[in-house]
């Protein structure tokens, strides 16, 4: 016996994107729905071997289904999650909604699996941000041993953070650059995302920070522990898909390297490839389409008492935000609905 599950905002990256991973995952399913909005009602999206057609999210009715995975913007949750969490289906929400509500639960399953049991609350459990994902990961075996004070982090995040919408202008604008009279100016990007670097994510708040700053600060603390330390910097390249994060990390204990690349060796979720000669790291590019957090370049900081510097590599639709959601709906199944 399996689960009837529902994917809404089936035809956008991270929603045929949750459609792929629960196909490869193989997800005990017994009926699966794709949703989308009326305009893009019988959009066909693939799951594994089979096609389905989406139906209106305006429309249906969520009685009788265990989970609904959400891939849609806050204000269609707002609007929808609601509605499923009151039928009796258990919300994944991916949106930013409810991540700082303290009665939803915010899950990174490597991290934080205990904390499901609080779903109840709402019926509604939230998805990290997908740059704050991949940090925790690899922070959480670490802090384990040697607890971490201070936080350091630089992202390199992927135009598909931004959606289809960045990826397009991330594409026309490369080619624009080459064909006289293709150029295209920003639209989704405050400045020229080809051939260039931006050191802004999200709207600006009055502290001078991003909201995708903070949104890794807040997110650390609610995931790892409230006492960590968080700064960051968050910039948008030039790269397709993958993010990739420059990390420093302050402990309260001495770890040395060594022992600190051996924990995350052991550690759920993530791979080392760390080799100190050319090409012993990996790259975004390398990454996509992978479950893991990558981590390479684990160095001693010696700039301070107990520091240690890494880099964080992985696919952004999938650990950042698909993965990470049917992740979640895995851990459901096997602590609370316990059908599959």
């Amino acid at each position: 016996m399996g689960y009837r599950v529902v994917v809404v905002g089936a035809t956008g990256n991270v929603g045929r994107e949750m459609l792929n991973i629960l196909a490869e995952r193989q997800f005990p399913v017994d009926e699966i729905a794709a949703l989308a909005s009326r305009k893009s009602k019988g959009t066909e999206c693939s799951f594994g071997e089979t096609t389905l057609k989406t139906e209106d999210l305006d429309t249906f009715d969520f009685t009788g289904w265990d989970m609904a995975l959400f891939a849609v913007g806050s204000e269609a949750t707002k609007q929808y999650a609601p509605i499923a969490a009151a039928a009796g289906c258990v919300v994944i929400d991916n949106s930013s909604l409810y991540r700082y509500d303290p009665d939803v639960p915010l899950i990174v399953p490597e991290c934080n699996p205990d904390a499901i049991m609080d779903y109840s609350k709402k019926n509604i459990i939230a998805n990290p941000n997908c740059s704050t994902a991949q940090m925790v990961v690899a922070l959480k075996p670490l802090h384990d041993r040697a607890k971490i004070k201070r936080v350091v982090v630089s992202t390199y995040q992927s135009v598909s953070g931004s959606g289809k919408g960045g990826m397009d202008e991330l594409w026309l604008q490369t080619k624009g650059t080459f064909v006289p009279g293709q150029e295209v100016e920003p639209g989704i990007y405050t400045k020229d995302i080809a051939f260039n670097v931006i050191p802004h994510i999200d709207v600006f708040m009055d502290s001078g920070d991003t909201k995708e700053e903070w949104k890794m600060v807040a997110e650390t603390k609610k995931i790892v522990d409230t006492s960590i330390k968080v700064t960051a910097t968050c910039v948008r390249v030039p790269v397709m898909v993958g993010h990739s994060e420059s990390i420093n990390i302050e402990f309260e204990d001495f770890l040395d390297e060594d022992e600190a690349r051996d924990i995350l060796r052991e550690a759920p979720g993530i791979m080392v490839v760390d080799k100190r000669e050319d090409g012993g790291y990996m790259t975004p590019k390398e990454c996509v389409g992978d479950f893991a957090t990558y981590v390479s370049r684990i160095r001693q900081d010696v700039t301070i008492d107990n520091g240690i510097n890494l880099w964080c590599v992985s696919d952004n639709l999938r650990k950042g935000a698909a993965l990470n959601a049917v992740q979640i709906a895995e851990l459901l199944g096997r602590r609370v609905l316990k059908k599959g």
